[in-house]
């Protein structure tokens, strides 16, 4: 079947860069986004300045306002509109999509109200409707001047993850399989969380040992967390995982990071948020990953203590001399049976 013509729903950094890709690679590409200001700025500029400065945006790629005109005569639709509007597109969306149009999101985050990841509201709202998951270690700023980048498409069908690693699949942009969808989308949503506290750190002034200690430890939250979801251990090791853990702790590209920084720094929520001026999942993902972590019987600490920063208003040395002062622990408690180890 042909899969040449993709629809991308949500102009931000990401999905317009996904959108390049996908041009680059000979596919038909519409682009939608809500605003028409911004429509009137790309036509007029040729650039989308505020999402992806500097970057040309191609005349190959048609610009829509209109969304239900957008979805027409496309094979693949790409969802990459923040977490939170997802429901909402999907709904409004949901009368005209055709039962072959394969559904990818590509945001990362958790539905806050209903605590449900992504390929779960597509449970309930487009049961039927084929559906992959596109995640990894991959800021729009790098996929956008095609610099090499490694990402992870998973399905619980293998027919439509190598479907969706042919279409994005490039020189610069390499796609691997997996068939755990829970995983990838909890390692790309709850490694938010864990970047925020990495920000928080370096805006104490804090180095590179606690950040190494805060990412070591931060994705043994989350696969402790996602285990009791009912993901693959394994998949956390990966690029889903450890590997878009570690782009995100680690760049000034990430805006979870640059948030927490101004945190660290002594900015209030409010005033973080206004200077970012876009979108930060892991302030949203914080508070659902908290919750979760109640609900399961998961012991999160750090995930714990960046909630009581955020939603608290706790002071971040506070926070950090709580986790540095917790009881002692041997370090593979998890799985390991201390009665039974040898010393």
């Amino acid at each position: 079947m042909d899969y040449s013509s993709v629809v991308v729903l949500g102009a931000g950094s990401w999905g317009t860069a996904l959108g390049l890709v996908l041009t680059s690679n000979g596919h038909s590409v519409k682009l939608w986004m809500r605003r028409k200001e911004q429509y009137d700025l790309i036509i007029k500029t040729g650039k989308n300045g505020k999402y992806l400065p500097g970057i040309e945006i191609p005349k190959d790629i048609q610009l829509y306002t209109d969304i239900i005109d957008a979805i027409k005569d496309t094979k693949i639709i790409l969802l990459t509109v923040p977490t939170q509007k997802i429901r909402e597109v999907i709904k409004t969306i949901k009368p005209f999509i055709k039962p072959d149009q394969i559904i990818v999101n590509a945001a990362k985050g958790i539905e806050q109200k209903s605590q449900l990841r992504i390929s779960q509201i597509m449970q309930e709202e487009l049961p039927s409707q084929p559906y992959a998951v596109l995640s990894g270690p991959s800021h729009a700023e790098e996929v956008a001047r095609n610099m090499p980048t490694t990402v992870v498409v998973a399905s619980e069908k293998r027919e439509i993850a190598e479907t969706i690693q042919d279409v994005f699949m490039t020189s610069t942009f390499r796609v691997y399989t997996n068939p755990d969808v829970a995983g990838v989308e909890l390692g790309g949503a709850l490694k938010n969380v864990i970047a925020f506290g990495a920000g928080i750190a370096d805006g104490l002034g804090f180095g590179d040992n606690a950040r190494a200690a805060l990412m070591t430890r931060g994705i043994r939250e989350i696969a402790r967390l996602g285990k009791a979801m009912g993901a693959d251990i394994a998949t956390f090791a990966g690029l889903s995982g450890i590997g878009d853990l570690i782009v995100t702790c680690t760049s000034m590209h990430s805006r979870n990071r640059r948030a927490g920084i101004l945190i660290g720094k002594g900015k209030n929520l409010e005033e973080t948020l206004k200077e970012i001026g876009m979108v930060v999942e892991g302030i949203t993902t914080t508070n659902v990953a908290y919750e979760l972590a109640i609900k399961h019987g998961i012991e999160m600490p750090i995930t714990e203590e960046i909630y009581k920063v955020i939603y608290e208003g706790r002071d971040p040395k506070d926070a950090v001399t709580n986790l540095m002062s917790r009881s002692r622990k041997h370090e593979m408690e998890e799985i390991v049976d201390m009665n039974n180890v040898e010393w």
